[in-house]
């Protein structure tokens, strides 16, 4: 945490000795996933994107008519959730299990503005883990019987994951007049996020971030 009350201050203190800065609020919804790199030959685990948010807080730093800087400060829940059934003629097999990853993020966009409303964005991202879950639940149904037992448990697993996570952020963006805002931003997670490493295996984040938001 000392770190990010580091690059926080260091980024208040920018955005207050700029001539046109413009603070603003977003939210929206993350669509996030794991990457895998393992060995060859190694069966890679099979996973799905689970939606969840973000939310958090923005200053735009005008450099030019047609360039700024925007840091942001938000929350984000990432993370990968899987799926699995089987029915033998028995009984019938369901499980589902999510990983919950929740991070403070403090993505530091260029931003290119292509007219007066539209922009592209790209820049890089620090991600300091707060939580990490691991989310199980299954359902056995004895089919001759129908009789049906379920099973759920939650664990905490951040212990096994790196407490920073760095990435790069492409996106476009949208403004109104108003104040309103859209954007839709891809995240491209660079660290191994397994800790303890081990050689030749490596876990890295994917988001895509589909967000609302209002400049004051």
């Amino acid at each position: 945490m000392k770190k990010l009350f580091i690059i926080t201050m260091t980024l208040a203190a920018f955005t207050l000795q700029a001539q046109d800065v413009t603070f603003g609020a977003k939210a929206g919804l993350n669509f996030s996933n794991l990457s895998f790199d393992y060995p060859s030959g190694v069966d890679m685990p099979d996973t799905d994107s689970r939606t969840s948010i973000h939310l958090g807080i923005t200053a735009e730093v005008s450099i030019s008519d047609n360039f700024s800087v925007q840091p942001e400060l938000l929350f984000s829940s990432q993370g990968a959730k899987s799926d699995y059934s089987d029915n033998d003629g028995f009984y019938d097999y369901k499980s589902e299990s999510a990983l919950k990853l929740n991070y403070l993020l403090i993505p530091v966009m260029a931003k290119f503005y292509l007219s007066d409303a539209f922009s592209l964005e790209a820049g890089p991202q620090i991600g300091f883990l707060v939580s990490a879950k691991s989310d199980f639940e299954s359902t056995e149904t004895d089919i001759v019987n129908g009789v049906t037992e379920t099973y759920s448990d939650t664990e905490d697993v951040k212990d096994g994951f790196k407490s920073t996570d760095f990435g790069l952020n492409f996106g476009v963006g949208y403004k109104l007049e108003s104040g309103l805002n859209f954007g839709l931003r891809y995240s491209l997670g660079l660290t191994n996020l397994d800790d303890p490493d081990v050689d030749n295996y490596s876990t890295s984040s994917r988001n895509f971030q589909l967000s609302v938001g209002y400049n004051f």
